[in-house]
């Protein structure tokens, strides 16, 4: 969709399975290259890590080289090595927040430098970086905290990141997606009927994503949009709920406590609504 709208891509992806792993597939960065250009569009692949720090630079540079400079970039990598706590292995751990977390921070970085270094030579920017984020990480889900943790990172840093770059004239926004992919279409979903996995095609992604990359989302910065073909939404960030005074003695807190706890609003289930139950305990 960006190249229909006229965006020249690269188009970034190792090619692996979705635990991250190689396969001797063909690169799906490869196929999207070859069809943007048969539909008249011009794209080039790119089989960088971008969660290596050269290789994140590499790509970056591969962008300004070939198409004489950069505008928009998206960090949509992403690998799933799901796993209770108690089960979890270091390796999960490592594996899931390198690809989702530094895969974000390290493109996110080189871009970022760019476009200061063209500030600071007195050109202007009209630019942006859009993350992916998710509901596990903004609201939570079982199952998965390493990548609940990197998603919930993704989120953080992009509203920090869209406060450091205003002055550069770069926009920084993340899309929450609920879509099937080669990372998610076997999850689960395979009792959707086909109106259900028409509404989770990743095609009504697409609009949201092309549309922060334009030049008419600029006074958009720092906000996550959940996205689905079910709704197009905005996740509100955190915000101080109920409050007293600093108690000064740990025998003042649980009354304390428990006053807040019974003002104090649910946290959300993945659909974003208030929760109960296991997990969401309200004792009071």
């Amino acid at each position: 969709m960006l190249a229909e709208h006229g965006a020249k891509v690269i188009v970034n992806d190792l090619g692996g399975a979705r635990d991250g792993t190689e396969t001797d597939e063909k690169s799906p960065a490869e196929e999207v290259v070859a069809e943007i250009e048969a539909m008249g569009g011009e794209a080039a692949a790119n089989g960088d890590d971008v969660s290596d720090w050269e290789g994140a630079q590499r790509m970056i540079n591969q962008a300004v080289e070939t198409f004489g400079g950069l505008d928009v970039l998206v960090n949509n990598a992403g690998i799933l090595r799901d796993r209770m706590l108690t089960n979890m292995t270091e390796g999960e751990w490592d594996a899931v927040i390198k690809v989702h977390l530094k895969g974000t921070f390290a493109p996110s970085r080189w871009a970022a430098a760019y476009w200061r270094e063209r500030a600071k030579a007195g050109e202007t920017n009209d630019a942006r970086i859009i993350n992916t984020t998710s509901v596990s990480g903004i609201f939570g889900n079982p199952g998965q905290t390493n990548y609940g943790a990197a998603k919930a990172g993704i989120a953080s840093l992009t509203v920090i990141a869209a406060q450091e770059l205003a002055r550069y004239g770069v926009t920084v926004n993340a899309i929450s997606p609920g879509a099937l992919t080669r990372m998610t279409e076997d999850l689960g979903m395979g009792s959707l009927d086909d109106e259900g996995k028409a509404a989770m095609s990743p095609r009504w992604i697409a609009p949201i994503c092309t549309w922060l990359a334009s030049t008419e989302s600029a006074p958009v910065t720092g906000r996550v949009f959940l996205s689905s073909g079910r709704e197009l939404a905005i996740a509100n960030t955190w915000h101080r709920g109920p409050r007293v005074d600093a108690p000064a003695e740990p025998t003042e807190v649980g009354d304390l406590v428990k006053a807040m706890m019974a003002d104090a609003q649910p946290n959300s289930t993945m659909a974003g609504t208030p929760a109960s139950g296991p997990g969401y305990p309200n004792p009071y």
